[in-house]
């Protein structure tokens, strides 16, 4: 293994020891939220564009994943999309994440997630604010020191973590990238979508336990690929369905 491969392991493990120290307590508040949610029969929606839509991806319908964790996609911002450039077009247009929200069942008293790391581009400042008024809570990942570094693209002049009820910090490095390789003015090995990833299942973890302090059987996928799964997963498409808009 180089002498670079080892650092970059090394500093994911730095940067998510840093997020446990400083943002543990509002993991546990993101998860709090969750749970109440769940609890007074809301659900809860996640969002990204582009790479950022990859931790909305890690939380959506998979095992050990919440049954009430709805994505929001949108064709023009995921990495399918050809040429791919049109995704660093769109989520620069303003008003267009109002217009994706718009399109969703969210209502008052549910929960927005929503992952940028930069924080700067309208797609989600605009999203943001538009659940706002719709009465949603919004908690927002992202990358603060980032974000303090560069100016927002929004005509409110807003950053994300500014609009938001709750921000968990990625504690990342600028730009995302992390290792500089000798011979390189780039930095390569973003670090954004492993730390985030660890950051959304401890949500998940800490949202399991709370339900069940209450009383509440957690709504949780069973893996499809073992016996007895597909069924398991069925009953509670079935017992959530108000909930679930993803089908």
């Amino acid at each position: 293994m180089s002498k670079y491969v080892e650092g970059y392991f090394n500093h994911v493990k730095e940067i998510t020891d840093k997020v446990y120290k400083s943002q543990k307590e509002n993991i546990d508040k993101a998860a709090e939220l969750f749970a109440e949610t769940i609890e007074g029969g809301g659900t809860i929606y996640a969002f990204g564009a582009s790479h950022a839509g990859i931790l909305t991806e890690e939380l959506f319908y998979r095992t050990g994943g919440l049954a009430l964790i709805n994505p929001i996609f949108n064709p023009t911002l995921m990495l399918n999309t050809r040429p791919v450039t049109l995704t660093s077009q769109m989520e620069r247009l303003e008003g267009f994440g109002t217009e994706i929200l718009k399109s969703t069942n969210i209502k008052k008293g549910d929960v927005l997630l929503i992952h940028s790391v930069s924080g700067r581009n309208p797609v989600s400042i605009d999203m943001a604010l538009e659940a706002k008024k719709l009465g949603a809570k919004v908690i927002v990942i992202s990358n603060i020191d980032y974000s303090k570094k560069v100016t927002s693209r929004h005509s409110s002049k807003k950053l994300l973590y500014e609009t938001e009820d709750l921000v968990i910090d990625n504690c990342g490095d600028f730009e995302d990238s992390s290792t500089l390789i000798e011979g390189m003015e780039q930095k390569v090995g973003p670090t954004s979508t492993a730390v985030g990833a660890v950051i959304v299942n401890s949500i998940v973890i800490s949202v399991v336990e709370k339900l069940l302090e209450k009383g509440i059987t957690p709504p949780v996928f069973h893996s499809a690929n073992v016996d007895g799964g597909d069924e398991f997963n069925t009953k509670l498409f079935e017992e959530y369905r108000s909930g679930i808009f993803y089908q």
